[in-house]
């Protein structure tokens, strides 16, 4: 029958295989004798016989993969010739494999896209790892690097594991994670065992699913009225974590009265609000305003400001001389009411205080009536001789800072009643 023999492929060149002699009943001397050879079919020569032992050895370095590459087993086969008979006896090599090969993949790193909003359950096809070594020695297994969003799962099949596939477990959140880093590695199960890794970069793709948050619920501010136009007063602000225009914020009026619009303008990028007309606290003392802030993509926040227009003591009070007397009999008795006055100034609290005097050399006398009227009433009898014609000064002062003051004037004439005798002479 056949002679069959086996050795461990990578051995050195001259190793043992077999003892040609013994098994062919021969002795040494006698393999010379009867002229024995290899005959090769024109593959280079892998065996060669070693005439002093009788015993057949490697011819040089065997690589089973080179010689096989993934089929088993590997047998490599030649006759032996007799030339005495001209027999020929074939024999067979088995090159035994060893786990000279690491499993290995062709790529180093895998990227993968995968949007935020992917369902847990969805399935990744991986990369095959390769071995070129048979067996025992090829790849046995895959591992996935612990993550909490990822799991591998293998189906194995009867030459070992088949397609490895990556399962997303958990929802994916790329304003929390936007990159997850992942390793695979293949292993054989030779002794020790040899493993390649693969890695792998899942880069979260953005989906806008954050509206926009303002920093505050409310905002407010206090302004003097008389600040400057164009004045930059407050700067609303809402964060989006989303990415590019998912996380885009634009700011606009939402629910105003025509009034805000008319006085503030608000920029739609930097959500700074200014006032592009003059504030008057005598017109509207607060402006409440709902601002909107919206994304790319159509989400949106609201959040409610209020403008607090603060006094300035911009109104000079004002006087009206409401009743007026323009002539008094000097004889009239102390205590008659010359004039009504009013005063009113349209500026608040101390702004808008006033208090009212008159010349202290004058024989009138100011009496406070209700609040912000006045009578101008006589002190003392008047006298003609002294003075026949009065112009009163009336000054109404606020107690702003500065203050401001008003002047009013009333003329009044003094009649005569005749208060020297003439002598008539009777005749």
């Amino acid at each position: 029958g056949n002679i069959r023999y086996s050795v461990p492929e990578e051995t050195d060149k001259g190793s043992f295989v077999g003892s040609i002699a013994k098994d062919l009943g021969l002795e040494t001397r006698e393999l010379m004798e009867r002229g024995i050879r290899i005959v090769s079919r024109g593959r280079s020569q892998l065996f060669s016989l070693n005439p002093r032992s009788g015993s057949l050895v490697t011819a040089g370095r065997i690589d089973r993969e080179e010689l096989c590459a993934q089929s088993t087993p590997c047998v490599v086969s030649f006759n032996i010739l007799m030339e005495d008979e001209m027999k020929l006896l074939p024999i067979e090599v088995e090159i035994i494999d060893i786990n000279d090969n690491t499993p290995q993949f062709q790529l180093e790193e895998l990227e993968l896209k995968m949007s935020e909003i992917t369902t847990p359950g969805t399935r990744i096809p991986l990369p095959l790892g390769q071995d070129l070594d048979v067996g025992i020695n090829s790849l046995q297994s895959y591992q996935l690097s612990a993550n909490p969003h990822f799991s591998l799962d293998v189906q194995q099949g009867p030459e070992g594991p088949q397609q490895p596939e990556m399962v997303l477990q958990r929802p994916l959140d790329r304003e929390k994670d936007a990159v997850h880093y992942l390793v695979l590695t293949a292993s054989d199960g030779g002794s020790p065992i040899h493993s390649g890794t693969l890695q792998i970069h899942v880069q979260v793709v953005d989906v806008n699913d954050n509206p926009p948050a303002f920093t505050k619920a409310e905002y407010h501010v206090s302004v003097p009225e008389n600040v400057p136009l164009g004045t930059r007063l407050l700067k609303v602000n809402a964060t989006d974590p989303d990415e590019g225009a998912n996380g885009r914020v634009t700011y606009s009026f939402h629910k105003v009265d025509h009034s805000v619009v008319r006085k503030f303008q608000l920029d739609a990028y930097t959500g700074e609000l200014s006032n592009k007309e003059p504030l008057d606290f005598e017109e509207y003392k607060v402006y409440p305003m709902e601002i909107q802030a919206q994304d790319g993509a159509g989400l949106m926040a609201r959040a409610k400001v209020l403008v607090t227009v603060l006094d300035v003591n911009d109104n000079a009070p004002e006087v009206g001389i409401t009743s007026v007397t323009n002539t008094v009999p000097e004889n009239f008795p102390p205590g008659t009411t010359i004039a009504l006055i009013s005063v009113h100034d349209q500026d608040a609290d101390n702004n808008g205080h006033i208090t009212c005097s008159i010349p202290g050399n004058l024989p009138f006398k100011l009496e406070k009536l209700v609040d912000n009227y006045y009578r101008l009433v006589t002190e003392r009898t008047l006298d003609r001789e002294q003075s026949s014609r009065h112009n009163i000064t009336i000054t109404a002062t606020d107690q702003g800072t500065p203050p401001l003051s008003t002047q009013a004037h009333i003329s009044l004439l003094v009649t005569d009643i005749n208060d020297h005798h003439h002598h008539h002479h009777h005749h």
